[in-house]
């Protein structure tokens, strides 16, 4: 196990330099990728979007300005949940702008949580909150992402971040009163 960890670290070391390192590296986390994009798009309720497009533009992302490369597995995996993050609200905010549709009506957070590709404006509203939860507290916009983008548990999210699950507990507890304020002000 100790030599797939090493080999792990050098693929991500080398991901902006190596096109063969990032090949290497996304063949090796493929299933896992597609296993959070799956959970994101469960509740999409069409077929706008497969969890292979969604992977696959995610990586393109990574392969941006900025994304040399990454210090271990949970930098990965973070700044992967951020580019599909990322990816579902540009896609909304395209279809929303192609809609030109105005209606909105104010849903509970954890309505807007359940429903990851749907097109709706709370989405724009949880992305625009978890931005201004991440200048106030990094840690808990990071497991809000890792919770909600990546699908993960509890037990996952502590694992991957190095805190105690107890620690994780609290700040998402924290996080979800913080955003649910600000989603209701935002209806307001």
């Amino acid at each position: 196990m100790a030599g797939d960890d090493t080999q792990l670290a050098e693929l991500l070391a080398r991901w902006g330099q190596d096109g063969d390192a990032r090949e290497a590296l996304v063949g090796r986390l493929y299933a896992e990728l597609r296993g959070m994009a799956r959970s994101l798009l469960a509740d999409d309720g069409g077929p706008t979007l497969q969890p292979t497009a969604l992977v696959n533009e995610a990586v393109i992302r990574l392969l941006g300005p900025g994304n040399h490369s990454f210090d271990d597995r949970r930098h990965f995996m973070g700044a992967a949940a951020r580019a599909m993050r990322q990816v579902l609200v540009d896609r909304l905010r395209q279809r929303l702008a192609d809609k030109r549709d105005g209606g909105r009506r104010p849903l509970s957070l954890d309505h807007a949580l359940d429903i990851a590709g749907a097109d709706n404006f709370e989405l724009l509203a949880l992305d625009q909150g978890l931005t201004q939860l991440a200048a106030q507290d990094e840690r808990a916009a990071r497991i809000v992402e890792l919770r909600y983008f990546a699908g993960l548990t509890l037990q996952q999210t502590a694992a991957l971040l190095d805190l105690h699950p107890a620690t994780v507990s609290a700040d998402w507890a924290h996080a979800r009163a913080w955003l649910q304020r600000h989603l209701s002000s935002a209806h307001e």
